[in-house]
């Protein structure tokens, strides 16, 4: 990696931003509501090699798209601040070797703060970059968006196309949400079709390529500990056991005994519930071990141990792949907003109106033995 520093290579690098073009200080775009401007429009071959914005809010309204070489798709579709691995509207400082933050308002909701995306995204023929504004305000933005371009594409021989990935389930369909994290009860057989099917997805797509990482925001309703969930990632097809399979939550993001308040290169919490009051924000980079694939891969983990949790889990999941492959379209903006809390009694503020379950899971014997139990001893 820092070997590339000596690299001698010839390109032509630029900058599309949002600099004033009348040389006076207005250094910043406003997009009305309800409308997209594209901020860089690039011919190739190139590379994209850093992107950074600024913004007072709008961070899960917003989406970021991002279209490779006329596909008819984007392959980055994604509210900003997740994109950025800043879930729930919340703003943070916090350092990765492929995101960062920096603000002023640590731990609250729309407020200013600068985001950075260092991963490499190369391109043949063409790289679109644009904003979608789906709140009900003007959105301003500040933005810089680096490149470079080669003379051929042989200077991009065997490197795939960048691709993120929104999912959110608002509540995820777990099997018993008041059954308390850890207990007997809890600990039930998820193993084979049951988890495959059951499991929250994290990504699910074809081709070959291979799996980087992800984020992961966790809106604590049960306000237990959230984690204790395996990540299981099936490559080129099922079988049993899957190439991975981790043994809890906080492990699969490099943590242990818990989620911790700290931001390293490859793994941490860039949004920390401790000081959000049930928000939390996870992240891990496979940097040294991607997970590659040839036919296709499916990437999931346990709400809970066994899917029992009924917590609000959205995610960004990131991977280069060979061709331009279309992302998943995110949920309305109205079903992607954070959930808020009554400060004064303390509960989640559920509206109905505006939730997203995709599926629930279904109820095997020993889940519907184990709420028996549960029920029996908490009457």
């Amino acid at each position: 990696m820092l070997r590339e520093l000596a690299h001698l290579k010839k390109a032509k690098v630029g900058r599309f931003s949002s600099y004033d073009k009348t040389g006076r200080n207005q250094d910043y775009w406003i997009i009305p509501p309800g409308e997209s401007r594209v901020l860089a429009d690039i011919e190739g071959p190139g590379t994209i090699t850093h992107i950074w914005m600024t913004q007072r809010n709008h961070y899960r309204e917003v989406l970021l798209k991002i279209t490779w070489d006329d596909a008819g798709h984007p392959s980055v579709l994604c509210p900003l601040g997740d994109f950025f691995c800043l879930g729930h509207g919340i703003v943070n400082s916090f350092q990765s070797l492929l995101f960062s933050a920096s603000t002023r308002h640590n731990n609250q909701f729309n407020m200013p703060c600068a985001l950075n995306c260092y991963a490499p995204m190369p391109f043949r023929k063409r790289a679109k970059i644009e904003l979608i504004n789906e709140s009900s305000e003007s959105h301003l933005q500040y933005f810089h968006i680096d490149y470079e371009v080669y003379d051929s594409e042989d200077d991009l021989k065997d490197l795939g196309y960048f691709h993120a990935e929104f999912h959110r389930e608002n509540p995820f369909g777990g099997w018993g949400h008041e059954i308390d994290v850890n207990s007997p009860e809890s600990n039930i057989v998820n193993k084979e079709m049951i988890a495959w099917e059951n499991n929250y997805v994290i990504l699910e797509t074809r081709g070959r390529g291979h799996y980087i990482g992800c984020n992961m925001s966790v809106t604590n309703f049960k306000g237990q500990w959230w984690g204790e969930g395996d990540e299981m990632i099936w490559v080129d097809g099922y079988k049993w056991p899957p190439e991975i399979h981790g043994t809890g939550s906080e492990d699969y993001f490099n943590q242990a005994w818990g989620m911790q308040k700290n931001a390293f290169l490859r793994n941490g919490s860039s949004v920390h519930e401790e000081d959000t009051g049930g928000y939390q924000t996870c992240y891990v980079f496979h940097i040294e071990n991607p997970i590659r694939f040839e036919r296709d891969i499916k990437v999931t983990i346990e709400v809970g141990h066994g899917n029992h949790l009924c917590n609000e889990v959205s995610s960004v999941a990131y991977w280069y792949a060979e061709k331009p492959t279309k992302v998943l379209d995110p949920p309305p903006v109205e079903k992607r907003l954070p959930i808020l809390r009554d400060g004064y009694r303390k509960v989640w503020i559920q509206d109905k109106e505006k939730q997203i379950t995709t599926k629930r899971v279904q109820l095997t014997e020993e889940m519907l033995e184990m709420k028996r139990r549960w029920k029996e001893k908490h009457p």
